[in-house]
């Protein structure tokens, strides 16, 4: 150590040596500072700072080493050849950039023990090499063991640099570890001085004439000085440059720097909305990349943010917002342009508008849009027809196959009606299976028959029920705008006459809007709410009709039929009333009324007189009906083998399993079930099998004509036939003279019902028997 000391003070000018120190501690922070900037980096620029970080070493560590040699002060003048000299700097920095690759980005012990050796070797490399790059006519001498000690304590140094920069934190970071590392290059390069003897050879060559190297010392260290600077500042700027990209490119919005229309800057985001790449954005004018909505200027002063459409290079166009602030950039009055892609929030308000107009299931115009649709051509004055549609026997199917299957359906007749509109037509669904079209432009009549005619036309095909279970028909109700309304509502409503008209009518067909039609609904719609509360007004009374025995004549029982007098209509025929009362449900109340009525005025007669009542198909639909008749004759003090309840076939084409239940419940309770209307409708030989009716009743228009049609004759014969194999008594309705009598009493029917033997009247109670009062 001491042998070191003496050679620094007594062969070196001192403050040669202060420099070469105070340029490698500069070289030392370097290092270190820039190893803290690339563990800040992505990988691939952080391999660009350790080359940078090796630089700065390399160039320091030489530095340091050709200042201190220009500062040996020895008997002989040195100069030093420029091929090695340079070869001695190319070596520090591999060997740096070596090192740094190994120590990786976590300083592991193992890494920072490689690394601290390698450094170590490329400054003992560095410095042999500068030895051997003197030009003097000596002959260099080392002490081995000396330089050995010195190369092992340099690299143990480094190694203990690397890891503390990796422990450490903060200052601490860069002062201990660049501290250390300045130990380590100034004790290798002293000790390896000191060890040093350098012997004159003649043989070498004469002697400098002197060193005229002082400009080399004054040149050497501004221009490393220059470097480890530049090196500093620019891993500054860098630093504050990336720093300031990353915050640009972490924003959500594209930002640009323009000026004179020009982009200056652009980030990641912006080129990222362009389809492009940032250094294409570079130089070019803004305005071919943007194009404000509103026909101004790309900066043009605005109240606040604007739309704008980009164009990609792909022909893509993506709706934008963009929004101008005047800043000062390199010095010079610019804009920067923020740009915010609106294209998802824009797709997202059209579908949640789409979702309001329209129907979610088929995607046709829902009952909003349609509506305003409506009063929009209704207010411009332009001639068109609405069609009204509703599909034939989809609730059947959607019952039958389920809701997929009907949601499916649906599917189809949308795509079937949008084929048969033109594309200045709306078709709209509003609700289930109902359907408004819009056809515009109608000169005539002829026009929407055409339409029509389409729409049916292609139902047929599509819609075989032969071969497709599950196909549908439809029905469609036309009103003409201004022909058969002006107003909208009116126009809608006589639309639906016309549709009630075409379902009345059989369905499947077309029907056009008249004054005629709209008077029939009227009425009806009027029948229909006074229906609902003729009960409570006491305008329903009920007159009976006696059954008879066909041969004697005797009473067996009467039955039990419903009349309306309307307070200013006057009496309405049952045939008139009682379809109306079951299509708006109705009848459930009223049917239940006439029960009890009819169990209650049968109760005061004679205990060998029935009453027989018809029960409706849709009051069987009710899980109560037993329990509602029960309670009607335990209410009267009736017995049940007194009534019979007079069904027809329809009961059982709903549901049969729960009809025929409801008929076991009721034949339970004791009444008699009497099957009404036989021979007509859907008269079938399973439901006499399938349910012991107590009674048979021949429906009355083959009664009618038994006179004169041998083909009736026969089928009351077949019936009495049946009845008499089956045990059950045969009923005639409706004999209405002599000859009608005989005739069915001739075929074996045993009990007969009609004008001939008493018209339908009410019933007083006058002493203890009973008489009819009118006729």
């Amino acid at each position: 150590m001491f042998k070191v000391l003496e050679c620094i003070s007594g062969e070196h000018d001192m403050r040669l040596v202060l420099l070469a120190a105070f340029v490698w501690i500069l070289g030392s922070a370097a290092i270190f500072l820039l190893l803290g900037r690339s563990l800040d980096c992505v990988d691939a620029r952080r391999r660009q700072w350790l080359a940078i970080a090796a630089l700065a070493a390399g160039v320091g560590v030489w530095a340091t080493h050709f200042i201190a040699m220009l500062a040996y002060r020895g008997a002989v003048p040195l100069r030093f050849a420029p091929g090695m000299t340079a070869t001695s700097v190319v070596i520090a920095i591999l060997a740096f950039w070596s090192a740094f690759l190994v120590l990786g980005r976590e300083f592991r012990p193992a890494a920072s023990g490689m690394a601290g050796l390698m450094a170590a070797i490329g400054v003992a490399a560095m410095h042999f090499a500068g030895m051997a790059a003197i030009d003097a006519p000596v002959a260099v001498q080392y002490d081995w063991p000396a330089i050995a000690a010195a190369f092992v304590l340099t690299a143990m140094i480094f190694v203990a640099a690397f890891w503390l920069f990796g422990k450490l934190k903060e200052k601490w970071r860069i002062l201990l570890p660049a501290s250390l590392a300045v130990a380590a290059v100034l004790l290798l390069h002293f000790t390896a001085m000191s060890a040093t003897l350098l012997v004159p050879d003649p043989a070498r060559g004469p002697p400098a004439a002197g060193t005229g190297d002082g400009w080399l010392v004054a040149a050497t260290v501004v221009a490393t000085i220059a470097l480890i600077g530049l090196v500093l500042i620019g891993a500054f700027l860098d630093r504050l440059l990336t720093d300031l990209r990353g915050l640009t490119d972490a924003t959500l919005e594209g930002l640009a720097v323009l000026s004179n229309g020009r982009i200056l800057e652009a980030n990641s985001q912006l080129a990222g909305l362009l389809g492009v790449e940032v250094p294409e954005l570079i130089g070019s004018r803004a305005a071919d990349w943007l194009v404000p909505a509103d026909g101004e200027g790309l900066v043009a002063t605005r109240d606040g943010p604007a739309e704008a459409v980009i164009r990609r290079t792909n022909g893509e166009e993506l709706i934008v917002e963009i929004a101008a602030h005047a800043i000062e950039y390199r010095g010079r009055r610019c804009q920067v342009l923020a740009v915010r892609d609106l294209t998802a929030r824009k797709r997202a308000e059209q579908l949640i508008e789409h979702l309001a107009s329209h129907d979610t299931l088929t995607g046709l115009p829902n009952r909003a849009r349609f509506t305003s649709a409506l009063e929009a051509l209704a207010r411009s004055g332009e001639h068109f027809a609405l069609l009204a549609l509703d599909l034939d026997r989809f609730k059947a199917v959607n019952d039958l196959f389920g809701h997929a299957a009907g949601d499916a359906i649906l599917c189809r007749v949308a795509a079937l009606l949008r084929d048969a509109i033109r594309d200045v037509d709306l078709v709209a669904r509003i609700g289930g299976d109902e359907f408004l079209i819009i056809q515009r432009g109608v000169g005539d009549v002829a026009d929407t028959q055409r339409l029509a005619e389409r729409i049916l036309a292609g139902f047929a095909l599509e819609m075989d029920i032969t071969r497709d279970p599950m196909a549908v028909g439809v029905s469609i109700g036309v009103a003409l705008f201004p022909g058969d309304a002006t107003d909208i509502e009116r126009l809608r409503h006589n639309a639906d006459v016309a549709l009630y008209r075409a379902k009345e009518c059989g369905r499947g067909q077309a029907c056009f809007f008249d004054l005629e039609m709209d008077r029939q609904v009227r009425e009806r719609r009027e029948l229909e709410h006074d229906l609902r509360h003729a009960i409570t007004r006491g305008q329903l009374h009920l007159v009976f009709q006696p059954l008879v025995a066909t041969a004697g004549g005797t009473v067996m029982g009467y039955e039990a039929l419903l009349r309306w007098t309307h307070p200013t209509r006057g009496s309405i025929a049952p045939e008139i009333f009682v379809p109306i009362a079951e299509d708006v449900g109705a009848i459930i109340p009223i049917g239940e009324w006439v029960l009890r009525e009819a169990c209650a005025a049968a109760a005061l007669w004679s205990d060998d007189v029935s009453v027989a009542v018809n029960v409706s198909a849709i009051q069987f639909q009710l899980p109560n009906l037993a329990a509602v008749v029960a309670d009607a004759l335990e209410t009267s003090g009736l017995a049940a083998a007194r009534l019979e309840l007079e069904v027809t076939e329809s009961v059982m084409l709903r549901d049969r399993a729960g009809a025929l239940d409801t008929l076991h419940r009721l034949k339970a309770l004791g009444v008699r079930i009497v099957m009404d209307d036989f021979g007509t409708g859907y008269s079938s030989l399973s439901n006499l099998q399938a349910f012991p009716f107590d009674k048979i009743k021949i429906d009355r228009s083959f009664v009618s004509h038994v006179t004169d049609d041998e083909s009736a004759r026969s089928i009351i014969r077949a019936i009495v036939g049946l009845g008499r194999s089956l045990d059950l008594p045969v009923v005639a309705e409706g004999v209405e003279t002599e000859a009608q009598r005989l005739m069915v009493l001739e075929e074996g029917c045993p009990q007969a019902q009609g004008f001939l033997f008493g018209r339908p009247a009410e019933f007083t109670l006058a002493g203890p028997r009973l008489r009819v009062v009118g006729g």
